[in-house]
């Protein structure tokens, strides 16, 4: 370590800050032929406090104590160790849990006397050290690499040790992740690359929400190796109840099959089945054997109303994007032959009514003693006098009965629901649309999503605007043609995705049945048995301003009955609640908050669920393991080579102890010690100066 001077000023400044000192000193003791003190103190005083103004001269040259340190650091060597559940799938499972654990503690600690050894486990996530339990449910060599970037990036890395079976399920390639790597690696290839008896369900694709009193299909792939000549029977069921069964013959030796059926929505709430292939003697594995899905039956489709003056190319294209969303039906009328009630749909959407040819009277007065929200197509035939009366937070005046064509730019302040970024670089290249040609004149309760571009010039005229009333929300789209953006979107990309996000999300926002109950919870209806259950909730007062100074109960009631009571944290102005991890099941909550004198509860269900990916895939995989290797100027060894990891690595020229400087600069004015010399000599000029009986 060592420390120099700097100082961004010349050198001469130096003895300039030394002859300030000396001259305010000598003017100070010396002006006068007679004084107070003796010659020997006079001297004694000049010399401190002439070092004293010197010194504090000196720093106003601002300067810096250059501190040069210097380290030495050994090289780093990672060991990994895969903690995944289809570790220990297998013969083995013993060897894995105990011996070969042991053996590579063993390993870190007999290299740590060399190198500086750093440990980690690795599966759904990463932890350090070699605490394995070979219990999680996810591989993802991703995360590890990740970490590693992360944590080791311009450090003196030189190795990484990978012990696994070389199956991944969740996460990127690990050989893509590491084409960069900088450092060896070196592989412990574990589990079995011999193809064992196995029957499997390899995956089931269903519907995750169904609606009530519709039939949903499920489809079932199953696998079954070295089963040749065996009889299987695949079944669904829930409960006591079976829905299906099926018997299949395997006549190879890797079969695989897909079996399709439907099931009937026949009740609401989320319905747990089951689904198993029967076992067959001597199969590695029975886990992989079955699988639980669960579905949301939903008790109804929120209804949408397309009313319109007359036919129009907009019509197909919004009930088209609408009807892309299952939670949606549309009912489509000419407005002259709708007699129906508004109150029974979730939304209206009116396009060009008012119209010029008929205002509509009958639907417009049923919408003023409504609180259905409404959305607006206005075009060319729309009545714009009649529509600036209906209170729907925009005025047009039209003073002539021309139209503009204007494109829609995206505005970044818009705040009620995000578009992607995908989605805000193609409007712009959507056609014009027809819109009236006015000065536009928004309500202070409206957010514009889109504004117009008329031609080249970008203006701040909305083209497609919200507002929030006092009792219902209502949006307008102030052109006709819309149809065009939807074929454009397609001509572009080859879908309509993009087109039909935009209306998805203008939908949703608009239709969305608002919570006004004073206390809320929050959470997911699926959660993996893996992560956390997690819950947040809001209290409302009277004014419904948020507050959490009552406190907030939840009691979390397993299949079982049995009872787990939690009390959730205060954060910010609402409240969280994070209970762990639960086994997989059905579970009901009951939530309480005592508020205003009275009690508040909200109940609810959720679903844990298992996770049995890690059975799926029996079969190690010992190419990407010696491929991941080989590119990295590693070698890929065998659990009873363990030791030879140490010689390969003693045998490499570029394991080396790397030794680097750092450099600190500090403000002199900062440093303690030069403080206290400063007032160490002010302090005794003073002392003297009262001793010998002056100030």
């Amino acid at each position: 370590m060592g420390f120099s001077l700097i100082t961004s000023y010349p050198i001469w400044f130096v003895p300039l800050c030394i002859l300030a000192g000396t001259l305010y000193s000598a003017l100070f003791y010396y002006r006068k032929q007679e004084n107070d003190f003796s010659l020997l103190t006079t001297k004694i005083l000049a010399i401190l406090r002439g070092v004293s103004v010197s010194l504090i001269a000196f720093l106003l040259l601002a300067p810096l104590v250059k501190s040069t340190f210097r380290y030495t650091e050994k090289p780093i060597v990672l060991l990994a160790l895969d903690n995944s559940a289809s570790i220990t799938i297998g013969k083995n499972s013993s060897f894995y849990r105990n011996e070969f654990a042991e053996n590579y503690r063993n390993l870190a600690q007999k290299m740590s006397k060399k190198y500086d050894v750093k440990t980690y486990t690795f599966g759904d996530k990463v932890s350090k050290g070699l605490n394995a339990t070979f219990t999680e449910k996810q591989t993802d060599m991703a995360e590890l690499f990740a970490e590693i970037k992360d944590r080791y990036s311009n450090r003196n890395l030189a190795a990484l040790v990978v012990a696994s079976d070389g199956v991944y399920n969740q996460g990127a390639d690990p050989l893509y992740i590491t084409d960069d790597a900088p450092y060896c690696i070196y592989t412990v290839a574990l589990g079995d690359t011999t193809q064992q008896k196995d029957r499997i369900i390899s995956r089931v694709n269903y519907n995750r929400i169904a609606f009530l009193g519709n039939d949903f299909p499920v489809e079932i792939n199953v696998a079954a190796h070295r089963c040749t000549g065996t009889q299987g029977k695949i079944s669904i069921s829930s409960g006591d109840q079976q829905f299906y069964n099926e018997n299949f013959q395997i006549d190879n030796q890797r079969y695989t099959h897909t079996f399709t059926t439907k099931l009937n929505a026949s009740k609401p709430g989320m319905q747990r089945y089951r689904i198993a292939v029967s076992n067959v003697e001597g199969e590695i594995s029975t886990a992989n054997n079955y699988q639980e899905i669960f579905v949301e039956v939903l008790d109804g489709r929120q209804k949408i109303l397309l009313l319109q003056s007359a036919p129009h190319p907009d019509i197909t294209a919004v009930k088209q994007a609408i009807e892309k969303n299952k939670n949606y039906t549309v009912d489509n009328f000419m407005l002259s032959d709708f007699n129906g009630s508004i109150g029974s749909y979730s939304l209206v959407i009116l396009h060009q009514i008012p119209s010029v040819n008929d205002v509509g009277f009958q639907v417009t007065s049923q919408l003023k003693n409504s609180s259905v929200p409404i959305l607006y197509i206005l075009g060319t035939q729309s009545n714009i006098p009649a529509y600036n009366n209906l209170m729907t937070g925009l005025m047009i005046p039209q003073t002539t009965s021309n139209f503009n064509e204007a494109t829609g730019i995206f505005n970044p302040d818009f705040s009620l629901f995000s578009l992607g970024n995908e989605l805000q670089q193609i409007i712009p290249e959507f056609p014009p649309l027809h819109v009236p040609f006015s000065q536009y004149k928004p309500g202070p309760a409206t957010q514009i999503l889109l504004y117009q571009k008329i031609g080249n010039v970008s203006t701040k005229i909305p083209l497609i605007l919200f507002n929030q009333g006092v009792d219902r929300k209502s949006a307008t789209i102030v052109g006709e043609g819309i149809w065009r953006w939807r074929m454009a979107n397609f001509a572009k990309v080859g879908n309509q995705q993009a087109f039909d996000d935009l209306f998805s999300k203008i939908i949703q926002y608009l239709a969305v049945k608002e919570d006004k109950s004073q206390f809320r919870v929050m959470m997911k209806n699926n959660i993996p048995e893996n992560e956390a259950v997690e819950i947040d909730a809001e209290l409302y007062n009277d004014s419904y301003q948020l507050v959490n100074e009552p406190e907030v109960n939840i009691v979390i009631t397993d299949a079982n009955k049995k009872n787990f009571q939690y009390s959730f944290s205060r954060n910010s102005n609402s409240y969280y609640l994070n209970a762990g991890s639960l086994p997989p099941g059905e579970y009901s909550y009951k939530a309480s908050a005592s508020f205003g004198g009275k009690t508040i509860q909200k109940t609810g269900m959720f679903t844990v669920l298992a996770l049995n990916i890690e059975s799926l895939n029996t079969l190690a995989n010992h190419l990407l393991l010696n491929n991941m290797a080989n590119r990295h100027k590693g070698e890929m060894v065998y659990p009873a080579q363990l030791n030879k990891i140490e010689q390969l690595l003693s045998a490499r020229d570029d394991m080396k102890t790397i030794a680097y400087t750092q450099k600190r600069y500090t403000d002199l004015v900062s440093l303690l010690p030069y403080l206290l010399l400063l007032l160490g000599l002010l302090s005794a000029e003073w002392f003297i100066r009262k001793r010998n009986g002056s100030y």
